[in-house]
């Protein structure tokens, strides 16, 4: 494949590489069948049915279509909701001419949304969640293990009463938030930008609390990275439990005295979870930290802690040089909050069980735009990051409304 001229952007220290695509190549790999393909239809009816909320009639706005309705619209952020079913509704047209799909208006599309609840596009999150990263694919490894990142944000809600109650609003010394804020916490794929799970709650729940819900979700062949703010004694042996290995940043006040100084300079220490498990060294866990510094930051040092314990087989310029991968997931966010919301800064429903469908909904469409660019990314051998995020959306978006939405195999 053809690759146009390199654009180079800075984030954070980090340099990141897009090279736009050439359009024509990378499309066929982005846009047929997108929802269908990712999200499959016999999967999205068993859902429905094992929460019983199948379709006993024809409706206007049968449930299994109304789920991919509200993916299309994290993937349509800026269309009315009547345009966005209307995109939708050509595209099963085209399916399958003999049940073509009835335009329902805005009141009967909120009727239906209610009927729905969150909790089908929610399982359908849990239950497509799946790593996408390939070994042989560029910076999804090292050596051997998956590159994983947890980190936290928050997103504005509509300033109905009801979303004041439930989410809460930030407080500060200027006065309260304009509008109520929910906070999540996502655990994510560093090498295909692909968030892997999510925790969501209110403003006030602390991203450590929310975050404690992802480490089920952490396996023996990940490398996880965290920044300073989520380390905790029983949280770091919660996550090393799972047999997962950690490289966390720790604030530069921990103490950590040095045990044993390695060759790279990198030294053996251990943790405790109190001053009076210090004091009498019972219940400790060994971890080995890395110090260093950047040129031409204003931290004095960075400091962290990590489960890989040889010095030999991880060297701590490696690991030292691993760490930014951890800013992937801001970039993330970036795209979800940014790129694929167009600049919008609030989701559109005015209630908390709504607001958690429509999150889901834009989880969905997110993972699906991430899922097809990783793969065009495998076929034509190259690091996913070297793919424009808001080029290939827009492929995917001009896809979407010239050809079906699901695939053949996929009819409504």
């Amino acid at each position: 494949m053809k690759l146009k001229k390199i654009k180079i952007q800075r984030q954070r220290g980090i340099k990141v590489v897009k090279v736009p695509s050439s359009g024509t190549q990378i499309a066929k790999h982005l846009g047929e069948g997108l929802l269908g393909e990712i999200y499959p239809r016999g999967k999205v009816l068993a859902i429905l049915q094992k929460q019983q909320l199948a379709s006993k009639r024809v409706r206007s706005l049968p449930n299994d279509a109304l789920i991919y309705y509200v993916i299309s619209m994290g993937i349509f952020m800026t269309q009315a909701t009547r345009e966005v079913l209307k995109s939708l509704a050509e595209g099963i047209k085209l399916l399958d001419p003999q049940r073509p799909l009835t335009l329902a208006g805005k009141s009967a599309i909120i009727r239906a949304r209610n009927r729905l609840g969150a909790g089908p596009l929610k399982a359908l999150w849990e239950e497509t969640s799946q790593l996408i990263g390939n070994m042989r694919q560029q910076g999804c490894f090292y050596r051997g293990l998956r590159l994983m990142a947890i980190d936290g944000s928050t997103l504005d809600v509509p300033n109905s009463s009801q979303n004041r109650d439930y989410f809460g609003k930030q407080n500060s010394s200027r006065g309260e938030m304009a509008f109520p804020q929910l906070r999540f916490v996502a655990l994510c794929e560093c090498g295909p930008h692909a968030i892997h799970s999510v925790a969501i709650g209110k403003y006030h729940q602390g991203e450590n609390t929310l975050a404690n819900s992802l480490i089920k979700n952490l396996t023996p062949e990940m490398l996880c990275l965290a920044d300073r703010l989520f380390f905790s004694f029983h949280f770091w042996k919660e996550a090393s439990a799972t047999g997962a290995n950690l490289l966390w940043r720790v604030r530069n006040n921990s103490v950590l005295p040095r045990e044993q100084i390695f060759s790279d300079g990198s030294y053996l220490s251990t943790i405790y979870a109190s001053t009076k498990d210090r004091l009498h060294k019972t219940n400790g866990i060994n971890v080995r930290i890395i110090e260093y510094q950047v040129s031409k930051q204003k931290e004095k040092a960075y400091i962290l802690m990590t489960t890989l314990l040889d010095e030999k087989t991880f060297p701590a310029r490696e690991l030292a040089k691993l760490y930014p991968q951890r800013w992937e997931v801001e970039l993330m966010f970036d795209e979800m909050k940014t790129h694929l919301k167009d600049g919008k800064t609030l989701l559109r429903s005015q209630s908390p069980e709504m607001i958690l469908q429509e999150l889901y909904g834009l989880l969905l469409a997110y993972r699906a735009v991430r899922t097809m660019m990783n793969a065009a990314a495998q076929r034509a051998q190259i690091d996913s990051d070297r793919l424009s995020f808001t080029e290939s959306f827009n492929i995917i978006r001009r896809k979407l409304l010239a050809m079906p939405a699901l695939s053949p195999s996929g009819n409504i």
